[in-house]
């Protein structure tokens, strides 16, 4: 009994934080782990809801390059980068998934700047730090045109496709300029507020990788001009002025959105494949707040009824089932927020079973225990025997549906399968959590509950559903 009040004390402790967590101002907290003055580290609390609730915009991109010439590792490569691109967005739980083998479907709940987002996901943001030593005028008669780089021109030659002499010719010498190093020698990227007090800038940090290239030949031109080349653009041409070998600055006068657009895409990685808009569409909610309110309360009428019976057909342990029940429904929303989970229709249609799974578990313990004290056994003899008996098959069951859910949370990555992974992820997460609560949980309340009325319990079967 004494361990069954720690067990209590550990619940109470744990539904308390997932009350905090499932609160709707909760969105966590953060704090300075290293004691550099920058928050960076805590707990991200947030509610992710699907398309089908919330609409957002369903983007579906396609592979410039020609069939045969990318394998579909570098289209998933491409793909984790688009995600990467949509989470620094502060989309809420993007889904971005590969289709076929030259397509990447991207949807984002909630989100209404389409052009942002489009330009932000398709830009293949090549940065290159190309050498312009020796040219006259040092460079800027370059700076917002277009030139060809060896990068450039490697790619070029990928696609098997001709440039136009116009766009991609060195006007100094037709060949293309050398580029030092591209933007995968970054470690990382931020917009800052330009120091002259004119516009923005991205300050950048080097990779050990990029620190052995971008070092030693900063070193040796110092004095000279280097071009700082985003796709195929110059953005600026600035003066070496001392040897870099840990970052710098990428100067460009830009607007607070570009110079966050840009330090987007430059963490982000660029794309190993050019993506084409094939279509982006406006997705309304389909289920609509009025659906989604009915849905609320058509559940939460569902879950009082079946408190109600538990209640009214086994007594006292249906109060300690109800109790485990309103705990197991915490924990699952509180994992949800925590994970995140992205809510759609077929998610909750998953939590809503699970539920109904956890209901199940608590009425085989309760028959059990009555099975026990109809051979006349006493309460406490017969809730043990009752919970270890209950318990080998509901972790059975359990155990085995579990099995299907990571069968069908597998099959769910393939395209246009997405809906089949968010009901098996909320299902398993429910039924993990319920073997926890349908037998600890439970039993906690029950055996606190047997001690403080032991005496009526004894004197009256009834109450315990005999």
């Amino acid at each position: 009994m004494r361990m069954m009040r720690g067990w209590l004390i550990v619940v109470i402790a744990l539904a308390g934080f997932a009350l905090w967590v499932c609160l709707p101002d909760t969105t966590g907290f953060r704090f300075d782990s290293d004691g550099d003055g920058v928050e960076d580290a805590g707990l991200r609390v947030q509610q992710s809801l699907g398309l089908d609730i919330v609409g957002g915009l369903r983007v579906l991109l396609q592979a410039e390059l020609p069939a045969g010439s990318f394998s579909i590792e570098d289209l998933r490569q491409t793909a984790n980068n688009v995600g990467r691109r949509v989470n620094a967005l502060g989309v809420t739980e993007p889904t971005v998934q590969v289709q076929g083998s030259n397509r990447i479907l991207v949807e984002l709940p909630g989100v209404t700047d389409r052009e942002t987002a489009v330009r932000a996901i398709q830009q293949t943001a090549l940065l290159e730090f190309v050498d312009f030593g020796g040219l006259p005028g040092r460079g800027q008669e370059f700076v917002d045109q277009r030139i060809l780089t060896t990068q450039q021109d490697a790619i070029l030659r990928q696609r098997e496709v001709t440039a136009d002499g116009s766009a991609f010719v060195n006007p100094m010498t037709g060949l293309p300029f050398e580029t030092v190093m591209t933007g995968a020698g970054l470690q990382s990227a931020a917009a800052q507020i330009n120091q002259s007090g004119r516009g923005y800038v991205i300050a950048f940090e080097l990779t050990s990788e990029g620190a052995t290239v971008f070092g030693p030949f900063t070193g040796a031109r110092v004095g000279e001009a280097m071009a700082i080349v985003l796709d195929g653009v110059v953005l600026s041409a600035p003066v070496i002025e001392s040897r870099l070998d840990s970052g710098g600055i990428i100067t460009g006068d830009f607007t607070d959105e570009e110079a966050q657009t840009l330090a987007l895409q430059l963490r982000s990685g660029a794309l190993p494949i050019p993506l084409r808009l094939e279509s982006a569409e406006t997705v309304g909610a389909t289920l609509g707040q009025e659906s989604v309110g009915l849905s609320v309360r058509a559940g939460v009428l569902g879950i009082i009824v079946i408190l109600l019976f538990m209640v009214i057909y086994y007594r006292v342990p249906g109060i300690a089932a109800a109790l485990a029940l309103l705990t197991f429904i915490l924990f699952n929303y509180a994992v949800f927020k925590l994970i995140p989970v992205t809510l759609t229709l077929p998610a909750i249609t998953g939590f809503l079973i699970s539920i109904g799974t956890a209901v199940d578990g608590n009425i085989l313990i309760f028959e059990r225990i009555k099975e026990e004290l109809r051979a006349g056994k006493g309460l406490d003899e017969a809730m043990q025997s009752g919970f270890f008996r209950a318990w080998q098959s509901i972790r059975d069951s359990n155990f085995s549906t579990i099995i299907i859910c990571a069968i069908l949370f597998f099959f769910g990555q393939t395209p246009g399968a997405s809906i089949v992974a968010g009901f098996a992820l909320t299902l398993m997460i429910g039924l993990l959590i319920n073997l926890f609560t349908a037998v600890l949980v439970t039993r906690a309340f029950l055996s606190v509950i047997v001690e403080v009325m032991r005496q009526p319990l004894q004197r009256r079967a009834w109450l315990m559903g005999v």
